[in-house]
């Protein structure tokens, strides 16, 4: 007898739809599955004969083939126990209509029957919504992540008797899901800008980063506020659009991050990864034939990626970078297919002027200028030239450190910067992107003109400080930023002014010791 059941899986963050078929024919006993299948569908195998077996339900001794379909799509996960296990079912005259076309079944099977939740449940199930799917029936677990999709059923399951008694005879199974704890996505655990106390200079150039989503890059002795400074960021950036809501969301469903919610991530990310991590840790990927996962670039999405002690981090993973932070978006291939995922993140780095902390200061700073350089020279130029912001922390001094001036909220720059966002999503309504630093080369003529005066301040500092094309290109964006925040239309000398300060600190310490 054959049957089918529809099912999903992962491609990057987004779901696919697939069919599992189920056929019991006489013949040799033999239990068979195909279909470009991981090593965890293919052990799911031994779960499904245990956990039937358990149930009451045992094997007949025929031929039993399940094949998953498309076969040139890769499956991985444990996510396709029970959808093979109500198709043979099926076969077996236990589950009497499996309706394909309006049902999709996820979840992972126990050997005893129970059913276990799977990651990536979010992105599934919209990937079925989408293909016309009207009900999804998913572990217990994952049903508050499931519920977030608009427009399909979701029912619970704890084993394989409530799903039979849901297809054979429309009885959703009653559990009480008051208990789940909802995680909400405020503010209220966030660092603010009042615990700053001087450093107005660093407090400016991370509200000018959180404006125009501009890299920034704080360099300092120990001490100076550095790491403090960065994990604000979030607190002035505005709330995220619905959009970015859904799409971080599935980024961390895929990842096994959701959690039990009742609700889309609210709260924009902070990710501070060890110098430790490896180049896949970093930005994703996988085996060649395993899952291919996001990773903290795409955690960081429309957020703050902060890399803390820059010059730690192996330069091979620091280069790799160099993509996502041009094209905000990560492009992944392996033998099991192309994979994109979102990198639409602000860096913040964070890192001494030497191995000690305290260069220039030769009254405390005992490097060597070969170190010195060493150490700087860790960070690439065409690492450095994606910047946009570089930050000299300097340190605070007795009277800052200890006096009772009051300091601007993370709430009082936030008003300002989503003031900012609003200029910024009125200018490029009918582009593709939304923040002055997304700016291609070609728009800058058209959103960045230049008087004759500041057309001949840029060609002084160009052609003095040997800029490349790229450094140019940044200079003018973060200079629409101020000039966006001081309300000006026109882009004056005085932005372009601040705007090149803020580029050169990496003259002054690379290009010094070279």
């Amino acid at each position: 007898m054959y049957s089918r059941v529809s099912t999903g899986i992962l491609h990057g963050i987004e779901g696919i739809c697939v069919m599992v078929e189920a056929d019991v024919s006489d013949g040799l006993p033999l239990f068979e599955m195909v279909g470009a299948l991981g090593s965890e569908v293919k052990e799911g195998r031994e779960r499904v004969r245990t956990a039937l077996k358990n149930k009451g339900y045992h094997f007949p001794a025929k031929r039993i083939t399940i094949s998953i379909t498309p076969a040139g799509v890769k499956k991985n996960g444990g996510g396709f126990d029970l959808p093979i296990a109500v198709a043979l079912l099926a076969s077996m005259g236990v589950v009497m209509d499996t309706r394909p076309d309006e049902i999709m079944i996820i979840g992972e099977l126990g050997l005893d029957g129970s059913i276990h939740p799977v990651d990536g449940i979010l992105p599934m199930v919209s990937g079925g919504m989408d293909s016309g799917k009207k009900v999804c029936v998913v572990a217990r677990e994952n049903y508050h992540e499931a519920a977030l999709v608009p427009g399909i059923s979701v029912i619970p399951v704890s084993d394989i008797d409530d799903v039979i008694a849901y297809l054979n005879e429309n009885i959703s199974p009653k559990i009480d899901l008051t208990e789940e704890k909802e995680v909400r996505g405020d503010r209220e655990n966030e660092l603010d800008f009042s615990g700053i106390n001087g450093q107005a200079f660093v407090k400016r150039a991370c509200e000018i980063a959180a404006a125009g989503m501009h890299n920034l890059l704080l360099m300092g002795p120990p001490g100076a506020g550095k790491t403090f400074a960065a994990r604000c960021i979030p607190s002035i950036m505005p709330a995220m659009t619905d959009r970015e809501q859904i799409e971080l969301s599935k980024i961390y469903s895929v990842c096994g991050m959701f959690g039990e919610r009742k609700r889309l991530l609210e709260k924009r990310p902070f990710r501070a990864p060890h110098h430790t991590i490896s180049s896949a840790g970093l930005v994703g990927g996988g085996g060649g034939t395993g899952s291919i996962r996001p990773g903290e670039v795409s955690l960081a999405s429309h957020g703050v990626l902060f890399l803390d002690e820059l010059p730690e981090f192996r330069p091979t993973t620091l280069e790799i970078l160099r993509q996502p932070m041009e094209d905000r978006v990560v492009s992944i291939s392996r033998v099991s297919g192309d994979y994109t995922f979102p990198a639409d993140f602000i860096l913040v780095g964070a890192m001494n002027p030497c191995k000690c902390g305290y260069f220039p200061d030769r009254n405390r700073c005992s490097c060597s200028p070969t170190s010195v350089r060493s150490y700087l020279g860790r960070i690439s130029q065409p690492l450095l030239d994606r910047i946009d912001l570089c930050v000299q922390t300097p340190e605070v001094s007795y009277e800052e450190l200890t006096g009772h001036e009051e300091n601007e909220t993370s709430a009082q720059i936030r008003k300002r910067v989503e003031r900012v966002h609003a200029i910024e999503r009125e200018r490029f309504r009918d582009r593709d992107y939304i923040f002055n630093s997304r700016m291609p080369a070609c728009d800058i003529d058209v959103f960045c003109p230049l008087g004759a005066e500041e057309n001949k301040f840029m060609e002084t500092k160009y052609r003095e400080y040997g800029l490349t094309a790229r450094t140019y290109h940044r200079i003018i964006k973060v200079a629409r930023t101020i000039a966006d925040m001081a309300d000006s239309p026109d882009i004056k000398v005085d932005h372009l002014a601040e705007a090149f300060m803020y580029r050169s600190l990496d003259k002054k310490y690379w290009e010094s010791l070279l």
